[in-house]
Formats: C-alpha cells, structure tokens, sequence
C-alpha cells in the first residue's frame, strides 16, 4: 500500500492532464484513508476521505471546469 502511495504521489506531479491528476490525487487520498484506517486512526480515515477524496476533489473539478470555460 505504501509504495503505491508513493507511487501515485510521484504521478500526480508528472501528469500533464489535470484532470488525470485529479483523480490520481483522489486515489491517493482513498489509500491514505485506508492507511489510517490500519493504523487505527478512524477518525483521522473519516476525515481524510470526507475532505481529502471528497470536497477536494469536487473542489478541483470545478475548478478545472470553469478555468476550460474560460479560456474559451
């Protein structure tokens, strides 16, 4: 789990499609909510996967989705 981690943390810096990155970034942070999960941390799994997978992630798609509106 954790070398996919860092696996998945090394391609959101080198994916040049953003919205590939985003869904990586959200990958990445469904695997850290499984990690503290693991380590038995479920406050800190419920957290992660609420903001991190889920806010965040609706957060840079519209984002992304108004910056394309933009530029055309």
């Amino acid at each position: 789990m954790i070398l996919f981690l860092i696996g998945a943390a090394i391609a959101v810096s080198l994916i040049k499609d953003m919205l590939g990155a985003i869904i990586v970034f959200m990958v990445y942070s469904l695997i850290m909510a499984i990690l503290w999960e693991q380590l038995n941390a479920p406050d800190l799994a419920i957290t992660e996967a609420a903001v991190g997978a889920g806010v965040t992630t609706i957060l840079f798609v519209i984002s992304l989705k108004r910056i394309r509106g933009m530029k055309r």
